[in-house]
């Protein structure tokens, strides 16, 4: 039989689509080519998969060797398909069973000993061979990975003749990789209660993660901004099983891998302030995640807002209203989804001391509101709650006394679960996320409460969308306290945690 095809997996953003590698042997000069819009390190194939054949054992044909990768409109890249290519040549020069193949997909780069190498999105590719009734046969390192998918779907193995030999079936030497353990905790190591004093920015934590509202933290420095926003991690609820698959097929495709020591658990990103917009929403020739993409399910951490640059932070308006981010290119496009929880911290102004009782900020108040003109109104208007984060008191940093219970990870942890599953039983996965309409059907106002909220939209000029973020985070607020109904005191709290609207007022 002098052709072959064999099933594989691209990868465009975190879909998987089919490519059929096709191999036809011909007469002529002996030569292999590679079409079907083959990248750079496609076309290297050739070269390792010629040198992978023969030191694994097998002849490499003398013929005229035409690989295609359908279809040809989809653009190839990286290792993914030596593996597939290599099979591929040996089915057709009759080396291997060629009808063993229909059942099976191939990923994995190749070693020029054969030995197979870890590829980039695994675990989309497992997903979408799973989807198409196929397994796939993928590296060792690969393996932990792929068995999210359903590890009976999923083939491991760790050299060419590996995968040969149980095709041919002599020897069985794949294996179905075990799966990771399920529900590993989130930063276990941030607890809440090591953080001294701040009761009123760990209530606001404990807000933002039962409503999946963003945060913007402005105090001094020292004031402990940065350890208050590393504890909101566990202080989510634990991901659904869908979640945590989309979840680790970001970071599947990430540059960094995924890593099956961190399944289940909530990511916390936390990108330099000379990060570029690129690096924040994605981008390059081939579209990649960035940063927001990264943190999907979890946490994104913006320290020293304002000196990001204001183009870069303007990038993240549309995906905190969306969830998602789409990346357009001239010859291709790709969405990711981008639902993460913001938290920003600042200083107060330039020099970070401003209110100190030492007196020694001396900012004038237009190098404070050129400070804080960096950031953008449209962007602040975006962000539920703003809050001032005092220094701690010395009395208190000093403290011995042993922390409460109640202000524990654990604690806390418990309250936002129960708090979430009031939005669940409204058909809601968090409050943060209501729509207009959904905010009239569910934020109802008691009378006193109405009344504050129109004293307070006309004294601060409110706009509407702050309006609407006051209404979600008082229904937040009020489901923290197990009440049906939004009462006074949810929406004065509510409008406490909007500290630029009143100074702005």
């Amino acid at each position: 039989m002098a052709l072959s095809c064999v099933h594989s997996r691209a990868q465009t953003g975190l879909d998987a689509p089919a490519v059929a590698v096709e191999v036809d042997l011909a007469g002529g000069l002996p030569a292999l080519a590679i079409v079907g819009l083959p990248e750079t390190e496609v076309k290297e194939s050739k070269d390792r998969v010629r040198a992978a054949i023969v030191n694994s054992g097998f002849q490499f044909p003398t013929r005229r060797i035409t690989v295609n990768l359908a279809p040809a409109d989809l653009p190839k890249e990286g290792g993914r398909f030596d593996l597939a290519i290599a099979l591929g040549i040996l089915a057709a020069s009759e080396q291997i069973p060629a009808a063993a193949l229909e059942r099976y997909e191939f990923l994995g780069e190749l070693s020029l000993s054969g030995t197979l190498r870890k590829v980039r999105g695994a675990l989309p590719a497992a997903l979408a061979a799973q989807q198409a009734g196929r397994a796939l046969v993928l590296p060792e390192e690969n393996g932990h990975e792929a068995a999210l998918a359903g590890a009976d779907s999923v083939r491991a193995a760790l050299h060419l003749n590996d995968v040969t030999a149980s095709l041919i079936g002599d020897d069985i030497r794949w294996r179905a990789p075990d799966e990771p353990p399920i529900g590993a905790p989130s930063n276990a190591h941030a607890e809440l209660a090591d953080i001294r004093g701040q009761a009123q920015a760990k209530r606001a934590l404990e807000i933002a993660a039962a409503g999946g509202h963003s945060l913007l933290l402005i105090g001094p420095p020292g004031a402990g901004k940065t350890m208050l926003a590393s504890r909101l991690p566990d202080l989510l609820p634990p991901m659904d099983t869908a979640l945590a698959l989309e979840v680790a097929a970001v970071a599947s495709i990430s540059a960094g891998g995924f890593d099956p020591a961190r399944w289940g658990q909530r990511p916390f990103r936390a990108p330099h302030h000379t990060a570029s917009g690129v690096a924040l929403v994605g981008g390059g020739s081939t579209p990649r995640p960035g940063e927001i993409t990264l943190a999907h399910g979890g946490v994104l951490f913006l320290d020293e807002l304002p000196e990001f640059d204001r183009r870069v932070l303007e990038v993240l308006r549309e995906p905190l209203e969306s969830g998602h981010i789409v990346i357009s290119r001239a010859a291709r496009q790709a969405e990711f989804p981008a639902a993460f929880q913001l938290i920003g911290a600042m200083n107060p102004c330039p020099c970070g001391y401003l209110g100190d009782p030492s007196g020694r900020c001396h900012c004038s108040p237009e190098r404070i509101a050129r400070y804080r003109g960096r950031i953008s109104g449209p962007l602040l208007d975006r962000i539920d709650m703003h809050l001032n984060v005092a220094p701690v008191a010395r009395q208190v940093l000093m403290s011995t006394a042993p922390p409460e219970p109640a202000a524990g990870s654990q604690a806390v942890r418990a309250r936002v679960i129960a708090a979430r599953q009031h939005a669940v039983a409204r058909g809601y996965a968090s409050n943060a996320g209501l729509t207009p309409a959904e905010i009239d059907r569910h934020c109802v106002l008691e009378n006193g409460a109405r009344t504050i909220l129109e004293q307070s939209i006309q004294r601060l000029g409110l706009s509407a969308r702050a309006y609407h973020r006051i209404l979600r985070l008082a229904r937040t607020i009020a489901d923290l306290a197990g009440a049906a109904s939004i009462e006074r005191a949810h929406v004065a709290e509510a409008i406490g945690f909007r500290q630029l609207d009143r100074q702005a007022g």
